[in-house]
């Protein structure tokens, strides 16, 4: 069931909710410059094993609105916190991907982790995005080619696994399926913001899963993240670059309801 929740300024979220009457809920927050779409092979899999899952497309990205600002770790969490709070969503576990665990760490620093219970980390941004020269070569591309960029720049370093060119199609329209504008603005977000304060500031237990392969945020941070958030612990995917939710996605799907409970 798709939908529309309205967050600051107007703008409108998407919403995929899948098994409403689940009896435990799990909110999934892609990665850049993706959407809910990416979480398929979890949304196949556990709302037929009782799960409620929500994917949220951030502002700018997939089916939301795409505005021309908001796009901060604050904005981006409050409109997470709205989201919530229109859902009237409690005891929840809030899975983010890369950027949007990122997000999600900000969220639960600045919201006090409202309606989370549980908090789960996929290859998250964090402590830091990216460095001033990834930075640099991302923006020139999505300024002169963004679609050389997606694929180049996203596709082609994001798995450590063989994807067929149909697979690696699907990921890319996911990527073009952004505004230019959001896509650049959210990497110039990842270069100057970053929650390594927020860190020592979760309350709830949490997951971290990171592939050993990851080129986009290496495995080390995955290890200072657990060091510094009380109350976590780490499992490496061995298998996996910055994809692990497809790459071993039986290996997740069963981590992640084994933490849920």
């Amino acid at each position: 069931m798709g939908y529309y929740v309205q967050v600051a300024d107007g703008v409108k979220l998407f919403i995929e909710d899948l098994n409403p009457r689940g009896t435990k809920t799990i909110l999934f927050i892609h990665g850049w410059p993706l959407s809910h779409t990416q979480f398929e092979y979890q949304f196949n899999v556990l709302p037929g094993l009782g799960y409620r899952c929500i994917g949220i497309d951030w502002r700018g990205f997939g089916q939301s609105d795409k505005p021309v600002d908001g796009y901060t770790y604050d904005q981006l969490a409050d409109d997470l916190h709205a989201v919530i709070l229109a859902l009237k969503l409690e005891g929840i576990t809030l899975a983010g991907h890369s950027t949007g665990g990122a997000i999600a760490i900000r969220y639960m620093a600045r919201h006090h982790g409202k309606g989370v219970s549980k908090l789960v980390l996929i290859d998250a941004a964090a402590p830091t995005g990216f460095t001033n020269e990834t930075a640099a070569a991302l923006l020139k591309q999505n300024a002169n080619d963004r679609a050389n960029m997606l694929q180049q720049g996203v596709t082609d370093v994001f798995f450590f696994q063989y994807i067929t060119q149909r697979f690696s199609d699907w990921f890319f329209q996911m990527g073009l399926e952004a505004a230019s504008w959001s896509t650049a603005a959210v990497i110039r977000l990842l270069r100057d913001e970053n929650v390594a304060a927020d860190l020592n500031r979760i309350q709830v237990p949490t997951l971290i899963v990171h592939g050993i392969h990851d080129k986009v945020i290496p495995y080390p941070q995955a290890v200072e993240m657990n060091e510094r958030i009380p109350n976590s612990q780490l499992i490496p995917f061995h298998y996996s670059g910055h994809g692990g939710f497809w790459e071993e996605r039986d290996r997740f799907n069963y981590v992640l309801t084994q933490f849920i409970g």
